[in-house]
């Protein structure tokens, strides 16, 4: 709990949200969800109803380890973003989270703080209209550009590979190793892991992934055969797990692990399953 204290003293500055389910917890009814919390809800975070003081409903969301917190007008017609306080300057969202936390600890274990990032709104308009007259090649790379990832490799210059993984796969595991003892860890390449899950299990993982703050950390532990590394919550949010199942769906890409980039000429290849040779990925990146 320090940690999610500590950042609570910060108002928040970013508006990076989805849809979850409300804490089991809250004793109060719980209000339909702001449509705008619903837009956003297919990009992973979690939300968590924090109840209603003030005459204000508060909600709580989580993403990558961001977290932020929303208050409803009454007429339910404005949705304010930051920290609630009372006259006195005492800040009531700690003692909203305070409660809530005391039995949702999925908020303390991804929670960290908050820097500012990419209004997800924008993002989602600016990539529909950038879809219009591609070639089929270009809107499958411009969905899994879309799609809900995280990042492994710390050279952002490098070439970026996307690949579709599903935390249990033997066949992923078998290639990140392969990626990760060289072309990752030299910084020859960049991925962006697009978590999925063929069962409820995997689902559940892949999405503690996406709202993880250290997720790259956690995905080499689960590598390495760390079984807490991630856990499996039945009640964690899925949609943003479901939205890339999805794009898999749409596509016909029925198996993992699924690779997509471009080459060094800007075509853009994909290759289904390990691929026997990375040498010829290799070639056509540099």
């Amino acid at each position: 709990m320090k940690n999610f204290f500590r950042l609570l003293l910060v108002p928040a500055l970013v508006c990076v949200m989805g849809l979850s389910p409300v804490s089991a917890q809250t004793a109060e009814k719980t209000p339909p969800m702001p449509e705008v919390l619903k837009e956003l809800g297919t990009r992973g975070a979690q939300i968590r109803y924090l109840g209603r003081e003030k005459g204000l409903d508060g909600w709580a969301t989580i993403l990558q380890g961001q977290e932020q917190y929303f208050y409803v007008t009454p007429d339910g017609e404005a949705i304010i973003m930051g920290l609630l306080f009372d006259k006195s300057g005492h800040p009531v969202t700690i003692d909203q989270v305070a409660k809530l936390q005391s039995g949702d600890t999925a908020l303390d274990a991804l929670a960290t703080p908050a820097t500012p990032a990419v209004d997800p709104l924008q993002a989602i308009q600016e990539e529909l209209r950038a879809q219009q007259n591609l070639s089929p090649s270009q809107r499958l790379m411009k969905e899994v550009e879309a799609s809900n990832m995280i990042t492994l490799g710390k050279n952002a210059d490098a070439p970026v590979i996307y690949a579709f993984m599903d935390p249990q796969c033997p066949h992923c595991h078998a290639l990140m190793n392969d990626l990760r003892k060289d072309l990752l860890a030299t910084g020859q390449i960049q991925m962006k892991m697009i978590p999925v899950g063929l069962r409820d299990e995997t689902k559940a993982q892949a999405a503690y992934l996406l709202a993880a703050p250290d997720a790259e950390d956690r995905w080499y532990k689960h590598l390495d055969g760390d079984t807490k590394a991630l856990p499996v919550d039945p009640a964690i949010n899925k949609q943003g797990v479901e939205r890339n199942l999805l794009i898999m769906q749409n596509w016909k890409l029925d198996a993992t692990p699924i690779l997509l980039y471009r080459s060094k000429t800007g075509e853009i290849k994909m290759v289904r399953g390990r691929p026997r040779d990375l040498a010829e990925i290799t070639a056509d990146l540099f």
